[in-house]
């Protein structure tokens, strides 16, 4: 990961003595205390730098008020990229997984940690004039190209032979999420998001059979994978897999297409740190569609169902966040104003529907 790290959170905290204890035995190490630091950027599940001397570890945890374990099954998610990781080379490999809740609070998992670039919003560091993102469209799409040919990969992997296939099922797919997150997004409500919830209508009434099945990240955007920052377009993880499951890929397409906003999004949209700004107003979604389509070799069905899809539930994994904030399960000030963000996205999603087009 990158050195993107500040102290704990306030609230968020962890043993430090139990934890100490905990490694020591689990790892066999005899260095004393850890030091312990947060990753920045992530909104769900905790992330941490665990460093021991010279070793460096990365600790995942739920977030602290989480009172529905299966939405952050951290034991899901460490068996998953247990498998994975050995066959998928992004997917850092994982150390050790921890149930017992004496420790720090609740069930966690160590896993290695991966060094590269995060790209929230803009390119950090300065690059020769025809690999500068910045100012150079082929070096853009040739960063483009393949951060959606690893997703191809992805999706093309054989996850029934790493053993990963119990992670979900193909059929009645695409109608399980609408549903499913129609309810998430209900059960956590706290405003009136009236163009949100004719997106969400309109999604339900307009669920499309499954198009394949795959291995799926679910979350899969720029501040998800780490680059090399000596070669952009080389991929060194993948990161944040709770969501990982079994399912139609162009669901997981969707949601990498809501995540790429538009200039008629606005200057709030645009400047959320989730992809580079700069690929984003140079590069259009449907561009990536065909990027996809090309690296899978195969023609794709109208994308306009998955990318409202996928606008609507990054609509409601906001909103389960803000509801954490507004019920005071966490401090961080980044959620403070996640009801705008909500209600942007609605307006998106509403927008696409409305217009027939991605």
């Amino acid at each position: 990961m990158t050195s993107e790290t500040q102290p704990t959170r306030k609230g968020e905290e962890l043993d430090v003595e139990k934890l100490a204890e905990h490694l020591k035995l689990s790892l066999g190490l005899t260095i004393g205390f850890p030091k312990v630091r947060q990753f920045l950027g992530g909104s769900s599940n905790l992330t941490y730098l665990i460093q021991l001397g010279k070793e460096e570890f990365v600790l995942r945890r739920p977030p602290f008020g989480n009172t529905v374990k299966s939405a952050h099954d951290i034991g899901r998610e460490f068996n998953a990229l247990s498998k994975l990781s050995a066959v998928y080379a992004p997917a850092p490999k994982t150390l050790l997984f921890c149930d017992d809740e004496t420790i720090i609070g609740s069930d966690f998992y160590l896993m290695e940690r991966r060094y590269g670039l995060i790209v929230r919003g803009k390119f950090p560091g300065t690059y020769s004039s025809d690999l500068d993102p910045e100012t150079s469209q082929p070096a853009r799409l040739a960063i483009a190209h393949s951060f959606i040919a690893n997703l191809v990969d992805l999706h093309t992997l054989d996850y029934a032979a790493a053993g990963l296939e119990t992670l979900g099922h193909s059929e009645g797919y695409n109608r399980r999420q609408v549903e499913g997150w129609t309810k998430r997004y209900f059960a956590a409500k706290t405003d009136e998001h009236a163009e949100l919830e004719s997106a969400i209508r309109w999604l339900n009434e307009n669920i499309p059979a499954e198009f394949g099945t795959s291995l799926i990240h679910n979350d899969y955007k720029f501040d998800n994978v780490m680059l090399d920052p000596n070669d952009l377009t080389k991929i060194t993880a993948v990161l944040d897999w709770e969501m990982v499951t079994v399912g139609d890929p162009l669901m997981d397409l969707g949601t990498t297409l809501g995540y790429w906003v538009s200039a008629d999004a606005g200057e709030d949209m645009l400047n959320m740190p989730f992809n580079p700004r700069v690929l984003m107003e140079n590069i259009s979604r449907r561009q990536l569609v065909e990027m996809y389509a090309e690296a899978l070799g195969r023609e794709l069905p109208n994308m306009l169902f998955y990318y409202v899809f996928g606008t609507f539930k990054i609509a409601v994994i906001a909103q389960q966040i803000y509801a954490r904030f507004v019920k005071g399960y966490t401090s961080d000030a980044r959620f403070a104003h996640f009801d705008k963000f909500v209600a942007a996205l609605g307006r998106i999603a509403a927008d696409a529907q409305h217009k027939g087009t991605i």
